[in-house]
């Protein structure tokens, strides 16, 4: 698992370690790793241009340090001091040992029009907003040159601890970052500005409890995956019930229960009008024309795909006793003051422009801020929210970390991709995992399957449907 870390709870382990160590040792590790997977990136090091963005902070020390050992190599490096009078002074005599040269601001630009590699240490962790003017224009002439950018520990200008980007930002190729993950890595939109990111341990060991972002990998996964005993019979699995569709919107229904019935639940009730669509394309699932309450046995719900305006069977499905899954048109419907009473757990799954309307917001406010708004839809609903989008967020009522999906492609921006999504998490509810884990069980398997579905080219919803089985396997190995 990859845990990420608040600026505070990281700067308080570097103090910790920089205590117990010679002065500069943390930031010469740092510097190493930082020159290594520089060096990586160029190839041939000898004979290249290196230009580094040097700020103010222990991140344009990490920069100098690094810049030396690659002059030392035969790079041919520039260091652009973005404020000359305090650049580490240290870090500024290593570089121009080993015969780096340094040039201002206002002549940085023509150095990075001939770069090959440009490093950006221009903002360490703690920095808020934008880049200021004259770091904006180096950035502009930076996407300008070509260069391959490396951003030191985290690009400048995005926010550490909440992944925002409020106004100019380097974007970067490659991000090494350094000692912990930071949120601002693993979320959008400030990842999308990290490129790759590369992780250099240099020895701190921030409190696991301590950790606000979680990032599950292949075996975290598998042990949350269920798996029938030698005694399971289809009830002993769990039975989830899928409350969805609509004359007008048959396609939700079955997609949701194609969904659920990859999901590990031992079996799948529909209850709604799309029951011949249902059942002519998965004879498997047990159909009642009946209403949630008379469907029979159930471990979990899943209730909206498709609903249109039937908020009297939201109501029903809300009203039970059992985990329920809300999404797509239940998250309209619902009535929030049942949803906030409801004693078994509930899982919401919104999309950004559903999670506006619930928070009284713009999309865009949501699209730039998706921590704060999962976190926020979490504590406002006393339910666990799994808030759809380019990075898919779990966050549980009672706070906690959040878990980020880290699989997924673009190509699963698709019409009855959410529907999916919910009947695989509601089955995995009815299987008995909670819903932090069952959301980010899901949200990890479909966005497996999406990329397999893919393979880069665009699909439909059925087509990860239909991977999702390939998924599991490949995350049980």
């Amino acid at each position: 698992m990859r845990t990420a870390y608040s600026v505070e709870t990281v700067r308080a382990a570097e103090r910790a370690l920089m205590a117990r160590l010679p002065e500069g040792a943390l930031m010469q590790r740092a510097a190493a790793g930082l020159a290594a997977a520089c060096a990586g990136l160029l190839g041939r090091v000898s004979g290249s241009r290196v230009v580094l963005l040097v700020g103010s902070g222990d991140n344009g020390g990490d920069a100098l340090y690094a810049g030396a050992r690659l002059a030392r190599r035969g790079a041919g490096v520039t260091a652009v001091l973005l404020a000359p009078e305090r650049t580490h002074a240290a870090g500024l005599a290593a570089l121009r040992r080993a015969g780096g040269r340094t040039v201002t601001a206002d002549r940085g630009e023509e150095a990075i029009a001939r770069a090959r590699l440009v490093v950006d240490g221009i903002v360490g962790i703690g920095g808020k907003g934008g880049l200021r003017p004259d770091a904006a224009r180096l950035a502009e002439a930076v996407a300008r040159s070509g260069a391959a950018v490396v951003a030191v520990d985290l690009p400048s200008g995005v926010d550490a601890d909440t992944g925002e980007v409020r106004g100019a930002a380097l974007r970067a190729d490659l991000t090494v970052t350094f000692g912990a993950y930071k949120p601002g890595l693993l979320v959008d939109p400030a990842r999308e500005y990290a490129g790759v990111v590369r992780f250099v341990g240099i020895g701190i060991e921030p409190p696991p409890a301590d950790a606000v972002l979680q990032a599950l990998q292949h075996a975290d996964v598998a042990r949350l995956l269920p798996a029938p005993q030698a005694e399971s019979d289809k009830y002993r699995r769990g039975v989830v019930g899928i409350a969805a569709g609509s004359a007008r919107y048959p396609g939700a229904a079955v997609l949701a229960v194609s969904g659920a019935l990859r999901g590990g639940a031992g079996a799948v009730r529909y209850v709604g009008p799309a029951g011949d669509a249902v059942l002519a394309r998965f004879p498997e699932t047990l159909v009642s024309d009946a209403g949630p309450a008379k469907a029979g046995r159930v471990q979990a719900w899943v209730t909206g795909p498709g609903a249109g305006d039937d908020a009297a069977t939201v109501a029903e499905v809300l009203a039970a006793d059992v985990p329920v899954l809300l999404d797509a048109d239940g998250l309209r419907l619902a009535d929030w003051d049942t949803v906030r009473g409801r004693t078994a757990p509930t899982l919401m799954t919104p999309h950004a422009g559903e999670a506006a309307a619930l928070l009284g917001v713009r999309r865009e406010e949501v699209e730039a801020a998706r921590l704060g708004a999962v976190r926020e839809l979490a504590a406002r609903y006393r339910a666990t929210v799994l808030l759809k989008g380019s990075t898919t967020l779990v966050a549980g009522p009672g706070g906690g970390p959040v878990r980020v999906n880290p699989t997924g492609t673009p190509w699963l921006a698709t019409a009855g991709s959410g529907d999916v999504l919910s009947g695989l998490a509601g089955s995995l509810l009815a299987a008995g995992l909670d819903p932090l884990d069952a959301g980010s069980a899901a949200a990890y398997l479909h966005g497996l399957a999406g990329r397999f579905a893919a393979q880069g080219a665009p699909v439909g919803a059925h087509d990860v449907a239909a991977r999702i089985p390939q998924a599991w396997r490949n995350v049980r190995g």
